[in-house]
């Protein structure tokens, strides 16, 4: 898969989970922090996704 691809997978994913959570836990959230909140999901995987092959890379 492309790197544009794969982008717009997680952004489509972090952008439903977003929204998920927020009507579960928050149903009163304003549209401003559902999408900071879907920002903040698409930044930690990325985060971790950079932490898993720095981990993987440091056996070898």
């Amino acid at each position: 898969m492309s790197k544009y691809l794969i982008f717009i997978v997680r952004a489509i994913f972090s952008c439903v989970f977003a929204v998920v959570l927020c009507k579960m836990f928050r149903p009163d959230a304003q549209p401003l922090f559902i999408a900071g909140l879907a920002i903040f999901l698409l930044g930690a995987s990325y985060g971790f996704e950079y932490f898993r092959k720095k981990k993987t890379n440091k056996g070898r």
